[in-house]
């Protein structure tokens, strides 16, 4: 008998195998916020290469100023998917708390109360959504899509479909401002993300609440049993992505210097694809603060890259959905191993 019969005699020990390489991968892409940064890291080099005005200072410093918004929506929008939902209002709730922010301070309020004010209709909205998907127990899409009609609708009416412009320049120096930085600077915009992924970082990883959210998908019942209020969780995750939704309207409209009805269209798809590239699941259940960061930042890139490269405008919403596709197909496929 030679030694290989002997490894599989019973009570042998049989040597240990080279791990699969089926196995590393799937290793690999349970990390998804590597294999995001990976992708982040091939699309930059690849538009370093291949375009001249990628890496210059100007562009970079508009790129991070632009994703800034987006992952702050999209924080909000990650954690109403690790519920098991999903928030389609978010663009119009953008654009109509801009609208009100605008209004107060031309109807001469401070700007703080002005902000404030956007910020509570944001809430509010948020807080509407909440309400309905919990208590009445409607299908989250549904009735996000509904209050996405309304409120684009409020803005429309409230405008009759023109622009405010003539902000202030306090307001304006949310978005359009920069902090120097020796030979660099810094655009306010992202010191509000970073700030604010901090924050939600903190509620997701080292409060109870943030497990709460995190259960709450495919745990409510077991929430239930131990006495947690899943409705009120609901409402609140819903009313805080409203308000993060405000915040990064508010930031796009001091970047654009003008509140429009039409702002944010097609930010809902925008702040799911952010969520999800960076790793939330459509599942629910899954979701990272760096990741939707990393999604944030690559979609931005790859719109910025589209443009320096030529492509046409409707060119971007293909690549975006293709890319959206992927990653649900991805994470289906992970899933199952």
């Amino acid at each position: 008998m030679d030694s290989n019969d002997a490894a599989l005699l019973p009570g042998s020990e049989s040597p240990v195998p080279h791990q699969p390489v089926r196995q590393i991968w799937s290793n690999l892409a349970n990390r998804q916020v590597l294999v995001v940064l990976l992708l982040f890291l091939i699309i930059s080099t690849f538009l370093s290469l291949w375009t001249d005005t990628f890496l210059t200072f100007d562009n970079l410093s508009n790129l991070a100023r632009n994703f800034s918004w987006i992952a702050i929506v999209a924080f909000g929008q990650s954690m109403v998917i690790i519920i098991g939902g999903i928030d389609m209002s978010v663009g119009a709730t953008m654009a109509l708390a801009g609208l009100i922010t605008a209004y107060c301070m031309q109807a001469g309020l401070p700007l703080l109360l002005a902000v404030a004010a956007g910020l509570l209709i944001g809430g509010a909205v948020g807080w509407i959504n909440g309400l309905i998907v919990a208590r009445a127990k409607l299908p989250p899409f549904v009735v996000t899509l509904g209050t996405m009609g309304i409120t684009r609708g409020i803005a429309y009416s409230l405008t009759g479909g023109w622009p405010v412009r003539d902000l202030p320049q306090g307001f304006r120096t949310m978005g359009q401002h920069d902090i120097p930085l020796g030979s660099w600077s810094l655009p306010v915009p992202v010191l509000f993300m970073l700030g604010t992924a901090l924050v939600v970082g903190l509620l997701l990883d080292q409060m109870v609440l943030g497990k709460y959210i995190h259960t709450l998908s495919g745990g409510e019942r077991a929430l239930l049993l131990t006495g947690v209020n899943t409705v009120r969780i609901t409402i609140l995750v819903y009313t805080l992505c409203g308000l993060l939704a405000a915040f990064g309207g508010l930031l796009m409209t001091a970047r654009l210097g003008v509140a429009a009805p039409t702002a944010a269209t097609g930010y809902e798809l925008d702040s799911i694809a952010a969520a999800v590239v960076g790793g939330t699941s459509l599942y629910g259940g899954v979701g990272s603060v760096l990741g939707v960061i990393l999604g944030a930042a690559i979609l931005q890139t790859l719109r910025n890259g589209l443009v320096l490269l030529g492509f046409p405008a409707y060119g971007q919403t293909v690549a975006i959905g293709a890319m959206i596709l992927g990653v649900i197909l991805f994470d289906y496929w992970r899933r199952q191993q």
